[in-house]
């Protein structure tokens, strides 16, 4: 493949959880390469795992200027596109970037995080018994993906029990990018802004031992952050923390039940379970090419051979880069005994995620507790009777009937 026409993206065949074959070719022989985004805007695709930290971690690469010039938060797929957010910290570059980040890392320690382990395993133990009781078959997202998740990220945050459920629709137009119009898009931002506006006004009123109310501390006494930035950094943690780890387990779990050979191995060593989450990580892949963030270029720069001008929008393709030959031996191959590894699940550079330790803590409790519960669990319907998303940032399944 050594044509230099832009190839258009995204790509057809990048469904499921299945990557498209052309990632591979790419690597070979164009690993920045020219691409062309539905609506005709030009921009480069990297997909090396050596570049794509590169493009992740030099500041040459902008996600504030890309904000700045009207750019959508990802490429274009439809007329209306999303909600782009200037305040959110996905947007922003450094300083402005590492003040907010600042301002929640305590919060993200591994440490703290640590210890919420007992309480997230208690939540899932919980929803578990009653699956149990309920009996199959079951929906792992209804019973068990979505509500971890939520309720432990709504904890942190200081959201109340009740107001748990509202999230889930607005969450999923949140991260949509043509399973939804983009007035539903809108709408759903602006019912979750208001959401936490009111929720701000209630802890203002009566503080509580919880994030939500140590933001509040930083705007008010210390004027750390605009009240805008407070609502904007709640509703995007809610949205990273819940969506993306609910899917996680999904898939996760359809992945090792159609890969016996690797669940039998997780059975046979339990204290495998931590390796077993990050060659998970690696191998399967959580966002769909649409929803590659876009950056742009803020000076003339080379990568990856390719002469990148100023001005320029840049693609990063973290899925191709966790199967990168030259990184991961037989990379195309599940190994949950794989040596540990440096994969970019979680990003990389000033925009790591910042959740990754407790999307960890969550994904370990989830899938050992629900293996260990359920040793005879299988796949209750034909591949073809499952519901596999479209149109979202997240790629997998809806839901995932089980039985035992």
């Amino acid at each position: 493949m050594t044509d230099s026409s832009p190839i258009s993206y995204p790509f057809p065949a990048d469904s499921k959880l299945d990557l498209d074959p052309i990632y591979a070719r790419l690597r070979a022989d164009q690993p920045v390469a020219k691409i062309k985004l539905p609506f005709g805007e030009p921009a480069w695709l990297v997909t090396r795992y050596e570049d794509v930290r590169t493009a992740l971690s030099d500041p040459r690469f902008s996600r504030a200027e890309a904000v700045r010039r009207g750019m959508r938060d990802m490429p274009r797929l439809t007329e209306a596109g999303t909600v782009s957010r200037p305040d959110s910290m996905v947007s922003m570059d450094p300083p402005q970037h590492t003040r907010l980040r600042g301002l929640i890392a305590k919060a993200f320690t591994p440490r703290r995080l640590e210890q919420t382990r007992p309480r997230i395993q208690q939540i899932a133990d919980g929803l578990l018994d009653r699956m149990a009781e309920a009996g199959p078959p079951a929906d792992l997202a209804e019973q068990l993906a979505l509500p971890l998740p939520v309720t432990v990220i709504c904890e942190l945050l200081g959201v109340p029990e009740p107001d748990h459920e509202r999230f889930q629709a607005w969450s999923e137009a949140f991260v949509s990018t043509t399973a939804h119009t983009g007035e539903e898009i809108r709408a759903a931002a602006a019912a979750l802004d208001g959401y936490f506006s009111e929720l701000v006004a209630r802890r203002r009123a009566e503080p509580a031992d919880d994030l939500l109310s140590a933001l509040i501390q930083a705007r008010d006494v210390d004027d750390k952050l605009t009240e805008r930035e407070l609502v904007s950094l709640s509703t995007g943690i809610l949205v990273a923390g819940y969506e993306t780890t609910a899917g996680q387990i999904v898939n996760f779990t359809y992945t090792l039940l159609t890969h016996r050979d690797q669940l039998d191995l997780l059975r046979a060593n339990p204290a495998l379970l931590p390796n077993a989450i990050e060659e998970l990580l690696r191998f399967v892949p959580l966002n769909n090419s649409s929803a590659a963030l876009p950056r742009v270029a803020t000076e003339d720069l080379e990568l990856g051979g390719a002469a990148i001008q100023q001005g320029d929008v840049v693609l990063v393709a973290r899925p191709s880069a966790n199967r990168d030959e030259s990184i991961f031996d037989a990379p195309d191959r599940l190994d949950l005994a794989r040596e540990p590894h440096p994969h970019l699940a979680f990003g990389y550079g000033p925009h790591h995620c910042l959740g990754a330790q407790l999307a960890r803590i969550e994904l370990q409790v989830a899938l050992g507790a629900l293996f260990e519960r359920f040793p005879d669990l299988r796949i209750a319907v034909p591949e073809d009777g499952l519901d596999w998303k479209s149109g979202l940032m997240v790629r997998g399944l809806r839901g995932l009937p089980l039985a035992w």
